[in-house]
């Protein structure tokens, strides 16, 4: 199984669709005494000590070993993203000689060489992990061979394996004029051998590219193994190991495995007549890209790394060496390894209260109040649900839904399809530009289509990310929409590790706004009069500016002033700095940002009132939440409370179609304020402080005198559902979060 995504690192670059156009944001008011560059941190480096952070779980003790394992080969994922992203974009500006400098003043080039300078570090780190948990595994029995001796019985199942199962399907070539260098494909993986003809001395090059089509790692039967025992072995290993099979009459001189990665981003025409076919030709030439980093063993041939170099055409890659493991990603294959002692106690989500106290009628649950349902605590199957329902009900008549990642396996597109099959109205809006999932979508628009499902692409230029499902369903007094908005996809593999927000209402003027809004996607019809849903590119921004603006008017008439967000990254330099000026007019403001953080806090004269933290720990924070105090003390019934689809980044506020609902159900605010992101800022077991220099520390080793052990994670996963319980809230039968003396943490 292959590790979640943990960080969508799009790079940013769209122009506005001609049609319609975003709304300008107010001016800013700010005091800002630090130099310009100095003032923030920089994206990059930022994204680069996340990942340093998910690093660390792979050497948190408190963790089982495989989960440990896990988490160093979510490291390795995310970091190839970042390179076939971030670093590819950078290499591309460097190239074409684009000196543009990011928020803190370097440019492509110096950025580049603090990227690599740093590459180096978390590199050998991983290293350094890999060995310590490779040791740690063997003593669980748990045996990763590679190069080390392997049992006799072990050794002949291994060499039946190799001629039966990997020579067939490799192909040895030739490296000299007669035989071209062949292509080696993105997240391609080869070995070099450099070989001696026994019977003319002479010395030749062979390439061998390995199959996708194989897995990373072979597992030896337990039988063969031994008693309890799991044996691994990489299938690179295993061809270096039984290579005379595959090079009779040649003595190997040596060998070496080597790893390409290569520029990933899809880059569309805003012109493109016909999206579908401009994306299928897009995928193909992704696969084709500039390689911008190489991986070697460390021993490498220099003649054979020569070759590769000329012939790969590195000159602005990073080359890794390494005398550890290459391609730590392809670890998951290992975690998937049936040992329930050495993972995480299994955990099967909630199906919200308020439903079943309806007998599973989603539709009237929702007509008693609005719900909020907690992922992965709370089970997403209500999602599908929703849709499902809508799909058998014969008093439905329309379903329209968002659908930014579904998933290989989807119910909701199975829902979809069902709904348009029996008749009903369905248009779904599928997002091609999800990075890395383009192809995927393309499957689900064409089943789709061919299901009756009127499918829509949306704008060219900009990605639709917002969550949103609506379901219009005849009633007695005519025509009810209910809606369904999240924080994140309709996924069902990623919410079950994603924290994310279902929130389900049948609010006549949320569903007036989500139809302008779907509108708005379908049609380009500008909307007007939005009574409550926020938009972006349209005011999403602006509505944000007002809140903080109002919480800095709040502070200057000495009324109760702060601001709690929770979101995924804050890289906007006009959101950045609006806080700053919230911070200098003595507003409280506390950050859960998960991922990169561009916002320096703490620093005296522009952020002392600010103070960040990241969580990182079983599930993946990706809820966004916004919270203002609104005159009176946080967390409090007065205070204004939203949830959305949008992180505080350029490309959300300004090139994406994103959402921000305010929440106003006394229920649902009280869930999502004094449950949901009370939990995060108390939490103190998974949590890392942002200090000013840019480094970060683990909370729970802070001086923080009355800090006691919370983890989140845990509390939602051992308490009662938060879904409709309202009146058991009150009374006692959820826990009540509480401020601990000082500022939440």
């Amino acid at each position: 199984m292959s590790s979640p995504e943990i960080i969508d690192t799009d790079v940013v670059g769209s122009s506005e669709h001609p049609s319609v156009s975003a709304a300008s944001p107010p001016s800013v008011p700010q005091r800002i005494s630090a130099p310009e560059g100095e003032a923030y941190f920089n994206r990059e480096l930022s994204w680069l000590a996340f990942n340093e952070r998910v690093l660390a779980e792979a050497s948190n003790e408190r963790y089982p070993l495989l989960e440990r394992l896990r988490f160093l080969s979510i490291s390795g994922s995310n970091l190839d993203e970042f390179m076939m992203i971030r670093v590819a974009g950078l290499v591309g500006q460097a190239q074409r000689g684009i000196a543009r400098p990011a928020i803190d003043g370097r440019t492509p080039t110096q950025q580049l060489a603090a990227i690599r300078e740093k590459l180096a570090a978390i590199s050998a780190r991983q290293q350094n992990i890999f060995r310590e948990l490779h040791e740690l595994l063997a003593d669980a029995d748990i045996h990763i061979a590679d190069e080390q001796r392997v049992k006799p019985a072990a050794h002949q199942w291994l060499e039946a394996f190799f001629l039966e199962e990997i020579l067939p399907v490799i192909t040895p070539q030739a490296l000299d004029p007669a035989h071209p260098f062949p292509f080696v494909h993105n997240e391609g993986m080869g070995l070099l051998f450099t070989l001696t003809r026994d019977a003319d001395q002479e010395q030749i090059i062979e390439m061998i590219l390995i199959p996708t089509a194989l897995p990373r790692f072979v597992r030896v039967p337990g039988d063969i193994a031994g008693a309890g025992e799991a044996l691994y072995i990489s299938i690179a290993s295993l061809i270096q190991r039984y290579a005379k099979k595959l090079f009779p009459g040649f003595t190997i001189e040596g060998d070496g495995l080597f790893r390409v990665l290569r520029d990933s981003d899809i880059e569309i025409e805003e012109e493109a007549e016909d999206l579908v076919r401009t994306f299928r030709s897009a995928i193909q030439r992704r696969r084709r890209g500039q390689v911008i980093q190489l991986e070697l063993e460390d021993d490498f041939d220099p003649q054979a790394e020569g070759i590769l170099l000329e012939q790969l055409g590195v000159h602005e890659a990073a080359v890794i060496k390494t005398d550890g493991m290459i391609g730590i990603d392809g670890l998951s294959e290992i975690v998937d390894e049936d040992r329930p002692d050495l993972k995480f106690d299994a955990y099967s989500p909630r199906y919200p209260e308020r439903v079943r106290e309806h007998d599973g009628d989603v539709f009237s649950a929702i007509r008693e109040k609005d719900i909020v349902v907690h992922h992965p605590y709370e089970s997403f199957e209500v999602v599908v649900d929703f849709i499902r329902q809508a799909a058998a009900d014969p008093e439905v008549v329309a379903i329209k839904q968002t659908l930014y990642r579904a998933g290989a396996q989807s119910a909701v597109i199975n829902a979809l399809i069902e709904a348009a099959e029996s008749g009903k109205s369905v248009t779904a809006v599928v997002e091609l530009k999800a990075r890395f999932d383009e192809e995927q979508n393309l499957k689900w628009a064409t089943k789709l289509e061919r299901a009756g499902v009127q499918v829509i692409y949306g704008f060219t230029d900009w990605k639709t990310h917002a969550k949103i499902a609506m379901v219009m369903r005849r009633e007695d007094n005519g025509f009810r929409t209910y809606c369904h908005f999240g924080t994140g996809n309709y996924h069902p593999v990623t919410a079950k590790v994603y924290t994310d927000l279902s929130f389900f209402t049948a609010d006549p003027k949320l569903g007036q706004d989500a139809a302008k809004m779907m509108n708005f996607v379908t049609g380009y019809v500008e909307p007007s009069g939005l009574e409550r849903i926020a938009i972006a590119p349209l005011n999403l921004r602006e509505t944000i500016y007002e809140r903080i603006d109002a919480e800095i008017a709040n502070a200057a008439r000495g009324k109760p002033a702060a601001i709690w967000i929770k979101c995924n990254q804050i890289t906007d330099q006009g959101m950045i700095d609006r806080l700053y000026a919230a911070s200098d007019a003595g507003v409280s403001v506390e950050l859960v940002v998960r991922g990169i953080c561009c916002l320096k806090p703490g620093v005296p004269g522009l952020s002392e009132n600010i103070r960040v933290k990241s969580i990182i720990g079983r599930f993946l924070e990706h809820s966004r939440i916004y919270a203002f105090a609104n005159g009176e003390p946080l967390p409090g019934p007065g205070a204004r409370v939203y949830i959305g689809s949008a992180d505080l980044m350029g490309r959300n506020l300004d090139r994406r179609v994103e959402s921000l609902i305010p929440i106003l159900n006394r229920t649902v605010h009280d869930q999502v304020l004094q449950q949901v992101l009370l939990a995060n800022m108390l939490d103190v077991e998974q949590s890392w402080w942002l200090h000013a220099d840019g480094s970060y520390a683990r909370v729970e080793n802070a001086p923080e005198g009355d800090m006691k052990p919370f983890n989140c994670h845990r509390y939602f996963m051992t308490n009662p559902s938060l879904s409709g319980r309202g009146g058991a809230l009150e009374a006692g039968g959820v826990p009540k979060l509480s401020l601990r003396k000082g500022r939440a943490g």
